[in-house]
């Protein structure tokens, strides 16, 4: 769910009881809507969605099974980075190319393809001042380069982000948090489902957790990807994309825990 600041605190004193309010607006993150820029939003930096990589000399183009994996997006960091909650670890400043296995291979090929391997997905980092284009090899699908303008805004988790913890509420009136999340927030136009974003809090339409926890915590929201007529996308049933990675790996700038998770109806 996105608010504008101020919506963030105001919302959850409205809707929450006294001591729930502070703990479920303490979950705001800062993140960006990843929206088609306009004559008075220009695109931000190098961010896009398609196109070629942008990759360092050198770097190995990512692959599953000997299949070239797809460029979904590209993330200018240096352009996100000072709106953001915290700092980005020394690994995630500058360019992320997002990859995702999606060969123009023959139905019983593809079928074949461990779409849960950690393969099937790369986060790969570049230097933009030694970054070139790199063309997607064949099989890969290539899309048409399309720019974006990140929008900042602050994000709060969707009811299935929630766990029983993470706000005091009545257990004789609620079987869970998330229970709770889905009553008080009702009528509130601030899902982002169907849409494109960076980092924040993903979207949890599909009645399922997308940040997976562990003892560091909620996992990393990085990317979520929408279906797209403009880029051809169209994934499963209404399907949608989540990049995430276990917070502790993102901390240490381990680049290589980023996974990809399909959702759809």
């Amino acid at each position: 769910m996105y608010f504008d600041d101020d919506a963030v605190l105001r919302l959850s004193v409205e809707r929450l009881g006294k001591r729930a309010r502070p703990q479920f607006a303490d979950l705001a993150r800062r993140g960006f809507l990843l929206e088609e820029p306009t004559e008075h939003a220009a695109a931000s930096g190098a961010c896009r969605l398609g196109g070629p990589a942008l990759l360092e000399p050198g770097t190995a183009w990512p692959r599953i099974d000997g299949f070239a994996l797809s460029l979904l997006a590209v993330l200018d960091t240096g352009i996100l980075a000072d709106r953001l909650d915290a700092p980005l670890p020394e690994t995630a400043r500058g360019l992320l190319n997002f990859f995702y296995a999606d060969p123009d291979v023959p139905f019983e090929t593809w079928r074949q393809l461990d779409f849960s391997s950690p393969h099937a997905a790369r986060v790969v980092a570049a230097d933009p001042a030694l970054a070139v284009e790199v063309a997607a090899p064949a099989p890969a699908r290539a899309y048409p380069p399309t720019p974006v303008h990140a929008s900042a805004v602050a994000m709060l988790p969707d009811s299935w982000d929630v766990q029983d913890g993470d706000i005091e509420f009545d257990t004789d009136m609620y079987w869970g948090a998330p229970a709770v999340i889905l009553e008080v927030m009702r009528g509130h136009d601030g899902n982002t489902g169907g849409r494109h974003t960076a980092f924040g809090w993903p979207d949890t339409s599909y009645g399922n957790t997308v940040t997976a926890r562990d003892a560091e915590g909620p996992a990393v929201h990085l990317l979520q990807l929408s279906q797209d007529a403009r880029l051809g996308w169209s994934w499963g049933d209404a399907a949608t994309l989540y990049f995430t990675i276990p917070a502790g790996a993102f901390a240490a700038g381990d680049l290589t825990a980023a996974r990809a998770i399909m959702q759809s109806c």
